[in-house]
Parts: C-alpha cells; sequence; structure tokens
C-alpha cells in the first residue's frame, strides 16, 4: 500500500523560548504533529543553517545544537535526539543533482530552527531526521526551483519541514510578547498571505523583495526563503492553508503554512 502524500510545512519558529513556553503557535506545531499523517521521516530547511553552497546532514545521530546565547540554562539543558538518515541525505543529493550537496557527517546536526520546532510536534523523537542548507549565494528563485525538486519526497512518505519568519527582524523588536506590530510588518505579512495560493509563474513570492515594505521586514533573506522551498514543493493545485498566524515583539512574523 502506497504511503498517503505528505504535506509540506512552514512553521514560523520565533523565539528559541518557545521551546520551553506553551501558547498558540506552540499548540499548534503540537496539533499538526498529532494530526496530519505520519511521516517515515522528514527532510528540515532551516533559516539558521546559512551556507555557501548546498550541504545536507549525512549523519546515523546528529547533534542537538545550541545555537543561540543569553537563555536559560533549561533551553541548554534540552536534547531533541532523532536519528539521521544518511541514505535519505543520499537520495537528496541524487533528487538536488545536478546541484553539488556535499554530505555533512559531523560538522553541524540539527539546529533550534529544526529541533524547536520538531520537539513539539514529535516529542518522541523517533522519526528521521535529515536536514539541508540553504545556499546564501543563490537568488529567490533557486531555492524555490529547489523545492520542485524536493517535491518527490512527498509521495514517498517524507515530510518537508522548513522554519523560519516572513517577517524578522532583529533590530526592531519590541521585547514585549504582545508588542504593537509595526504597520509594514503586518503589511508584508498580509502580502505573503495573500499570495501563497497563487498559481503563476513565475510565482510572485520569488520577487518578495520588489514589495515596499521587504527591505524592513527581510534586512537579510535567510528566515524568508525557508517558505520558498514549501511553496516550490506544491503539486498541482493542492490546498494552501495558513494554520497559524500573528506577529510577536513587533516585528517577528509567527505565519505557518500548510501545503496539501
Amino acid at each position: 500500500m502506497s504511503s498517503p502524500r505528505m504535506p509540506a510545512l512552514f512553521l514560523g519558529h520565533g523565539s528559541p523560548m518557545n521551546v520551553l513556553e506553551d501558547n498558540r503557535y506552540t499548540h499548534t506545531w503540537q496539533q499538526l504533529g498529532q494530526t496530519l499523517p505520519r511521516p517515515k521521516a522528514i527532510v528540515a530547511i532551516s533559516a539558521h543553517w546559512y551556507t555557501q553552497g548546498t550541504a545536507v546532514t549525512a549523519m546515523a545521530q546528529p547533534r542537538t545544537l545550541h545555537d543561540f546565547g543569553g537563555f536559560p540554562q533549561a533551553l541548554f539543558d534540552k536534547r531533541y535526539p532523532a536519528p539521521g538518515s544518511p541514505a535519505l541525505a543520499q537520495h537528496v543529493q541524487s533528487l538536488l543533482a545536478p546541484v553539488a550537496v556535499h554530505a555533512d557527517t559531523g560538522e553541524w546536526g540539527l539546529d533550534h530552527g529544526t529541533w524547536g520546532v520538531l520537539i513539539k510536534m514529535y516529542p518522541e523523537a523517533d522519526i528521521p531526521v535529515v536536514q539541508l542548507s540553504i545556499d546564501a549565494t543563490r537568488d529567490a528563485a533557486y531555492h524555490f526551483a529547489l523545492g520542485r525538486k524536493l517535491a518527490a519526497l512527498r509521495d514517498e512518505g517524507v515530510m518537508l519541514v522548513a522554519s523560519g519568519n516572513v517577517v524578522h527582524n532583529l533590530r526592531t523588536v519590541r521585547w514585549q510578547d504582545e508588542a504593537e506590530p509595526y504597520p509594514w510588518a503586518l503589511s508584508f505579512d498580509q502580502f505573503v498571505r495573500e499570495n501563497l495560493s497563487a498559481q503563476e509563474e513565475p510565482h510572485p513570492l520569488i520577487a518578495y523583495r520588489q514589495h515596499q515594505d521587504a527591505a524592513l521586514s527581510n534586512p537579510s533573506p535567510e528566515h524568508f526563503l525557508p517558505l520558498l522551498y514549501v511553496l516550490g514543493s506544491r503539486i498541482g493545485d493542492e490546498p494552501v492553508t495558513v494554520p497559524v498566524d500573528g506577529i510577536t515583539l513587533g516585528s517577528i512574523s509567527m505565519l505557518s503554512v500548510q501545503v496539501g
């Protein structure tokens, strides 16, 4: 019996403190883990592995990376001991050919953009996870195209889980959770929402930097680009839905997107 086609998810991950907290965003991630078809494996794309060239974790036991500072010890004590999958890493390399994908066997692991959301979705850490890096040298269209190539995994029981924030400006953060969102943050978040289901070529969100509020909303691109992998993996006219949305700290969008 064939596996059901797996959804593809983009999760707005926000602060690492979401690992320790219970809020409407973490509840949504938990609910997704409980209600979606259970994947055989996960390919994760995180804003926090932003590299020269493309790499994939290819170790059997990826380590939990605490790639942040200034947070409580309880956060550093958390581990997410999900197994890796060298075989899946090799499959990702073949799917993305002729792009040269480096097999990382020890330098990286699972960073907080990945395990910080998966620890809520799949707290047992019993689903193999492979993480793909984001090539900082390439444009938005390139990342969308890689998502297209990864779409085949979804019919093999593999879930794509990308993690970032479509509005991510740390320099303008207001350090109260319920701080009033900046008008430009609301404007850009709404622009993204309105274009999620677009089917024209090229996809309008590839040209996101042309939006008047893009420069303030994304001073650098790494938190936005993971969304393009998920939109690129859409097959036909699959539904695109928003499990949760909201802006925290004034300038961090927590928009999450589900394809399929």
